[in-house]
């Protein structure tokens, strides 16, 4: 393409904003330019209009879409009521997009996201910067060379503060949730307790989450994934029992050590060459990690590598012009979002279930 991209902003000033700046990264790459943003909030669209430099504002995303006929439309909200509205938005006219995390707040929503892009070949890019990071292939590549060993477990955790419990697992763990498929692939099966004040939760215990999440349950969430390789990922946020360093983040735990990696796209990855898992046991030391390998220092120091979407937003134009998926394409957006819905439908049905899942509602609405 040798004009630059046109992109729409979507914002929601007092409902998601525009999420970690998914609105000015644009402005970073010279083959992108910004034509217009809609935010349906008047002072939220004037702040933005001057932000970013444009004179076309609007309060309504569907007329701006309608009259801009934008390449890209960003849908920046942190809030996920709107997210299949706006994306269908953008899909059904063929126009791309790139999408704050989470996803969408059900399976139902996702399906319909995919099929409307599948239907003109949109193509849709999620806001998980770790899925871009060079460093996810220097982790597989040291695991296929057996620093760790066999693959035994993946540990994530969420931050475990306020929002610890439900609104954690869908806030932070859709970040989690991506790092472990992007590493082991997609789990077949969850097993998880979803509980409240140390009880299951039951239909009682439902309410309307924050961030338009909609159904939402648990203060905590101890959550298990079948993997593909025989292993076993795990999952676990608890409300205020977070650490400070945070805990968040994913182990990879192998019989001869343990790769920690951290969220971002260039983000901390540190290694553990101790079978027994315990320093205090072997003396071992934790050794940083570079895109180059263990203990090496790290080449990649264009400031590209530093930005929180600047990775995402290159592999989403060559997607576009590759006409191929993007690596964190729509797939791995509903990937994360099931592994998500299943423990609640875990929760649900009281035992294991296989994935993909059957059921495709939201598994809270249909407690009894």
């Amino acid at each position: 393409m040798t004009r630059p991209y046109r992109v729409g902003v979507i914002g929601s000033t007092g409902r998601g904003g525009y999420g970690h700046r998914l609105d000015d990264c644009w402005l970073a790459e010279p083959r992108t330019e910004i034509v217009a943003v809609a935010d349906d909030n008047k002072a939220g669209l004037a702040h933005a209009t001057k932000r970013l430099g444009v004179d076309r504002g609007y309060t309504d995303y569907r007329k701006m879409i309608e009259e801009t006929n934008p390449d890209i439309v960003a849908i920046c909200p942190r809030w996920v009521d709107q997210h299949r509205d706006m994306a269908l938005a953008a899909a059904e006219r063929g126009i791309h997009i790139y999408m704050e995390k989470p996803f969408c707040p059900s399976l139902d929503q996702a399906d319909e996201i995919v099929a409307a892009c599948q239907q003109t070949h949109a193509k849709l890019a999620i806001a998980h910067p770790t899925r871009y990071s060079p460093k996810i292939a220097t982790i597989k590549k040291l695991i296929a060379d057996g620093a760790i060993g066999e693959v035994l477990e993946y540990r994530g955790r969420g931050k475990e503060d306020h929002r610890g419990g439900g609104e954690d697992l869908w806030v932070l763990g859709t970040h989690v949730m991506d790092m472990i498929r992007a590493i082991g692939g997609h789990p077949q099966w969850c097993f998880a307790i979803v509980s409240e004040e140390g009880d299951p939760v039951t239909a009682k215990n439902v309410v309307d989450g924050n961030e338009g999440l909609g159904p939402l349950a648990g203060d905590a969430i101890q959550a298990m994934y079948g993997m593909p390789d025989g292993s076993t990922a795990y999952f676990a946020t608890h409300r205020k029992a977070g650490g400070n360093p945070s805990r968040y983040g994913l182990q990879i735990v192998g019989s001869k050590g343990i790769l920690e990696l951290l969220e971002g796209p260039l983000p901390p990855v540190k290694y553990l060459g101790d079978p027994s898992w315990s320093p205090g046991r072997s003396g071992a030391e934790w050794q940083n990690v570079s895109s180059a390998g263990i203990g090496e220092e790290e080449p990649l120091t264009d400031p590209l590598y530093r930005s929180r979407h600047g990775l995402a937003i290159r592999d989403l134009l060559a997607a576009i012009e590759e006409e191929r998926e993007p690596i964190g394409g729509m797939e791995e957006a509903r990937g994360a979002t099931e592994m998500i819905v299943a423990v609640f439908e875990s929760q649900r049905r009281g035992r294991p279930v296989d994935l993909p899942l059957k059921n495709r509602k939201h598994p809270l609405s249909m407690l009894g």
